[in-house]
């Protein structure tokens, strides 16, 4: 299939890459364009100057930038997605934003007789590397059908959600989820460290029973080791975290824990950790 991938960070780079390696015809648009060239040097696809080009006679149009912002400049300027993607053409939004933001795209897509899904992924740049992140998806299930197989080239597991706006409620509770976790995780292995106990065979007899999690399994080794150089940075994860504070105002859903760990995190950002992994909320105790 001739798809465009528009974003190469952290993200978009490698997912650009399982596409081309699964056998797509890729054509790439970033902002800094050396990076795009070296993603042609790498996976041997095709790039373009501006969005509107890459996407031209594309069937999908996959999309990873930062924030809302960005997504509208490269999905609504005169260059933009929306002005070079064909009809029936599908524009798939994997950046974290807002639901609001999807459910405006989805609207603009419908006036133009184009379809779109909004598509946040779980799994982090590691997950992108190794083609096995998780995508939770908004929209219809017709265009889901579509463009699930085509996903499946990065990602272990795709969930159509439901409506529009879907995909991104569901990366909310993902994020409230998993920094509250990791919280738990750096108290935890804290507690171990003052008590003397040793952490590798603590992780491999806990990690077992019901404290076992994705995070402990992956990030409780460089926790303990205070290694924060890899993953999901603290920048980030403040950016996603006030997208659901501001939906959970909307429904009245109550986030205390949530917001007080996001004040840790605002901690670390200010003695410079801005690009820490998330697991450096261990870094606010004392060894």
């Amino acid at each position: 299939m001739k798809v465009a991938f528009i974003g190469l960070g952290v993200m978009g780079y490698p997912m650009a890459g399982h596409l081309q390696q699964a056998g797509h015809q890729v054509c790439v648009y970033n902002r800094n364009h050396d990076k795009a060239l070296a993603w042609q040097q790498e996976f041997d696809g095709d790039i373009a100057t501006t969005p509107a080009l890459a996407v031209n006679d594309c069937e999908i149009a996959f999309c990873c930038v930062g924030n809302d912002d960005d997504v509208r400049q490269v999905a609504l300027g005169v260059d933009g997605i929306f002005t070079g993607l064909a009809k029936e053409s599908i524009f798939v939004d994997h950046t974290t934003a807002s639901a609001e933001l999807a459910r405006e795209l989805a609207a603009i897509a419908k006036e133009q007789d184009k379809f779109f899904l909004d598509a946040p992924v779980s799994g982090g740049q590691a997950g992108a590397e190794n083609g096995i992140l998780t995508v939770m998806v908004g929209g219809d299930e017709k265009v889901f059908d579509k463009a699930e197989p085509v996903m499946a080239a990065f990602a272990r597991f795709s969930q159509l959600m439901g409506a529009v706006g879907s995909g991104q409620l569901a990366k909310m509770v993902n994020q409230i989820c998993f920094v509250n976790t990791v919280q738990g995780l750096a108290e935890g292995l804290n507690f171990a460290q003052k008590a003397g106990l040793d952490t590798d065979k603590l992780l491999a007899t806990i990690g077992q029973g019901a404290a076992g999690s994705w995070q402990m399994d992956n990030r409780g080794k460089t926790m303990c080791a205070r290694e924060f150089d890899f993953g999901f940075a603290v920048d980030w994860v403040r950016k996603d975290l006030a997208i659901a504070f501001a939906e959970a105002e909307k429904l009245g859903a109550d986030l205390t824990v949530t917001k007080q760990l996001d004040g840790y995190y605002q901690e670390i950002q200010d003695s410079g950790g801005n690009r820490w992994d998330s697991s450096s909320l261990i870094s606010r105790f004392k060894r």
